[in-house]
């Protein structure tokens, strides 16, 4: 069998011509290497939004959101850590042990140190259907001093209308410890009065969205902007039809629907999806003044602008003499005379200029150019507000 190309001189058959001659045979050329990865490149770069984020990202529809749960409930089985004789602890045993058809003696409280009173916390997620586990949170309300190795009791989880819409049981997983001597010494280690069940909860109620049945579906963006919202609407009307989504305000999107939840949840995916290109953030300056911290968005500009900042320290040290006279001298008293010395400590730093439209970049390369700390530049940017150079919004912590 013959390997050699057809294009190639019979001389040349035991050496291959060049893949460029070759490639040229049959009308095509070579790009250099370099320059066909520039090419591609750029060609990703002009087709692919490069800042684009999904619908889904810059906020939820209307509706679809998750509901709070919450319920009181006994922990037992813990070694020696519950609440002891609290009053609403025995009340609860005494219910417990109602419901299983026994009636403890009026009057009688038990003492319960292996048991603690809790509140338990979960969230019911949209579109949840009966069956489902849900993961939640118990936390001690009275003196127990840790749930470590307890088990909750079976407790209704109720929503903000007074329903059940789940019911919790399980073993609680502690991460915290706490342990105590009888001298009073103690030591622990996280909080050992809170823990979690994992699918602790069982969903017994779903809760209705409406998102099939509303006239109109609304999309809410997390963050309120004019220029975001509105391209949000021309996103959609791309991709449905104009006509189909129009702002309403700087959060909401109201978007027709056809009726059916099927069709709807189509075409709440497809919004999803869909790319858009949000409005810059506004010029921020976040100055946390408890712990130093400053943070300088990227929008940030300075006007022309010249900044000196420097510190005055003076220092007075007082010191005591002791003033005797000369020996054998007649009429000398010995006195203590204060010595005080004062110390001027100025440090010069150079004046810099912000050139007009100074960036991020320009303001941290000045700010580092003086050595300034946290709070002279705070001090430098407050300054730049009240002179009318920096057009951001300071915001204090």
């Amino acid at each position: 069998m013959n390997l050699a190309s057809p294009f190639c001189h019979p001389c040349d058959a035991a050496a291959p011509a060049p893949l460029a001659l070759r490639l040229r045979a049959f009308g095509l050329r070579l790009v250099p290497t370099l320059a066909g990865m520039a090419l591609v490149i750029v060609a990703m770069l002009l087709t692919s939004p490069v800042s684009a984020e999904r619908i889904k990202d810059l906020g939820h529809f209307q509706g679809l959101r998750a509901n709070q749960l919450t319920g009181y409930g006994i922990v037992v089985g813990l070694a020696g850590t519950g609440d002891d004789n609290l009053e609403y602890t025995t009340q609860g045993m005494h219910s417990v042990a109602s419901r299983f058809g026994m009636q403890l003696p009026a009057g009688v409280n038990p003492a319960l140190k292996n048991a603690a009173a809790v509140i338990i916390t979960a969230e019911l997620p949209p579109f949840a259907k009966p069956g489902e586990r849900l993961d939640i949170t118990v936390a001690a309300m009275g003196k127990a001093k840790s749930l470590r190795g307890g088990t909750l009791l079976m407790t209704p989880l109720q929503g903000a209308d007074g329903q059940v819409y789940a019911m919790a049981q399980g073993n609680l997983a502690v991460g915290g410890l706490g342990v105590s001597a009888a001298d009073g010494s103690n030591i622990t280690v996280n909080v050992p009065t809170a823990g979690r069940i994992p699918g602790g909860a069982t969903v017994e109620r779903a809760v209705d969205a409406g998102f099939a049945t509303t006239p109109e579906l609304r999309f809410n963006l997390a963050e309120a902007d004019l220029t975001t919202v509105g391209r949000v609407a021309a996103a959609i009307n791309s991709k449905l039809g104009a006509g189909h989504a129009r702002a309403i305000d700087a959060v909401t999107v109201s978007i027709s629907a056809p009726e059916g939840a099927e069709v709807r949840t189509a075409m709440m995916g497809q919004i999803e999806d869909l790319l858009v290109d949000p409005a810059d953030a506004p010029a921020k300056v976040i100055v946390n003044a408890r712990t130093g911290t400053v943070v300088i968005n990227g929008a940030v500009r300075i006007a022309p602008a010249a900044v000196s900042h420097g510190k005055l320290t003076v220092k007075v040290n007082e010191n005591l003499k002791v003033s005797q006279p000369e020996p054998f001298s007649r009429g000398g008293q010995t006195v203590v005379v204060p010595k005080s010395k004062i110390d001027v400590d100025e440090e010069h730093n150079p004046m810099f200029r912000f050139a007009p439209g100074a960036s991020l970049s320009d303001i941290v390369k000045a700010v580092n150019a003086i050595g300034a700390s946290p709070a002279d530049l705070v001090a430098i940017l407050e300054a730049l507000k009240e002179a009318g150079a920096m057009k951001a919004e300071l915001v204090v912590l």
